[in-house]
């Protein structure tokens, strides 16, 4: 018999997800968020952003978290936290995530919850925490010592997810940890207090990692990424300084290219098209061709998401006023909720 919290029985799940939501969406309610640290890249829009437009268009209740308060769990300051909160809602905007289908928010404007951690931070073990492997990985790409906060992170997750009583969360498998985490917690408060919550389920996504222009992990700190809010012209500029090697016949080989096969990446994903097979059209075209071909590649893709964008650079209280309304509307929900959590508990007075 699988273990239920192994990676073969969560893509079972999720594959029965996906089946549901085709036919029953409106039973699906999702929640997903990012940290506000900086402008969200091509990675995050074809690892999360398209998909999460997909299930919001599909009918399925979709809830995008700002989660501001996870920015203190490895960083010593909030400097710029309000100009990335409002770039993120453009970018949201401009990649199709509606207002009216989708609730925006952020974690700092939602007391309540947060205030479900206390709870829920009496239903884990320390040892709980300390295994959760995504912890140890955050801590040590940040080089931060372990605070508290992120410690407690997956129970800040689960708070986000349960507050809406969301039962999708589409993840890498990287992730699963923390959607198993949400699920004990969820089981346990209901064992003890009575039913308040529903069991949660990862939706793993279908989209491979894609590397940033050099073939490594696409990041801000590597300088490798391109911005959803760059310019056609910061895009040309940054993939042209992006490193290849000196071969001119250009192969895909993740392994021993990481560069080219960075690049083909890119345009494959914004093309449609395999690696290979840009690979062999480009043959001896060497490097220059190669930047060329992935610099229209992604112009042409990013063209009408940059437009919208710009609208929305234009009109900063259009996108305060989106924001404003979605921390409204999560406020009732998370009051709702925590009402529910402390009657189940026997501590309304």
């Amino acid at each position: 018999m699988p273990n239920e919290n192994s990676y073969e029985v969560a893509l079972q799940k999720s594959n029965a997800i996906r089946e549901g939501l085709t036919k029953t969406p409106e039973k699906f309610t999702m929640l997903t968020g990012d940290r506000p640290t900086g402008r969200l890249h091509l990675g995050h829009y074809f690892g999360t952003l398209k998909g999460r437009v997909e299930l919001q268009n599909m009918g399925a209740k979709t809830n995008v978290l700002i989660a501001d308060y996870q920015v203190i769990t490895d960083r010593d300051t909030t400097e710029h936290i309000q100009d990335n909160v409002y770039n993120m809602v453009m970018d949201y905007l401009a990649c199709g995530i509606d207002p009216d289908k989708t609730m925006i928010y952020a974690h700092s404007a939602v007391p309540a919850a947060n205030q479900l951690m206390l709870p829920f931070l009496s239903l884990v073990s320390e040892a709980e925490l300390a295994r959760n492997p995504t912890v140890k990985v955050e801590m040590e790409a940040s080089g931060h010592e372990l605070t508290g906060l992120l410690l407690t992170y997956p129970v800040h997750q689960a708070c986000d997810i349960l507050f809406c009583k969301g039962n999708v969360v589409p993840v890498g498998r990287d992730q699963l940890p923390h959607i198993e985490l949400t699920r004990t917690i969820a089981r346990r408060f209901n064992n003890r207090y009575g039913k308040v919550f529903p069991e949660v389920e990862a939706l793993l996504s279908e989209t491979p990692l894609l590397p940033g222009l050099d073939g490594r992990k696409m990041s801000k700190s590597y300088g490798n990424a391109i911005n959803i809010s760059m310019t056609a012209e910061e895009t040309a500029k940054r993939i042209k300084k992006s490193q290849t090697d000196s071969e001119r016949m250009i192969t895909f080989d993740p392994e021993n290219r990481p560069g080219v096969s960075g690049l083909l990446s890119t345009a494959a994903i914004c093309t449609g098209r395999s690696e290979v097979e840009i690979a062999e059209e480009i043959g001896m075209g060497g490097s220059g061709q190669l930047k060329k071909y992935v610099t229209e590649a992604v112009n042409e893709y990013f063209a009408p998401i940059r437009e919208r964008r710009q609208r929305y650079e234009n009109d900063l209280d259009y996108v305060k006023d989106v924001l404003h309304e979605g921390n409204r509307r999560a406020n009732e929900i998370a009051e709702q909720t925590l009402a529910e959590v402390q009657d189940a508990m026997g501590m309304v007075y």
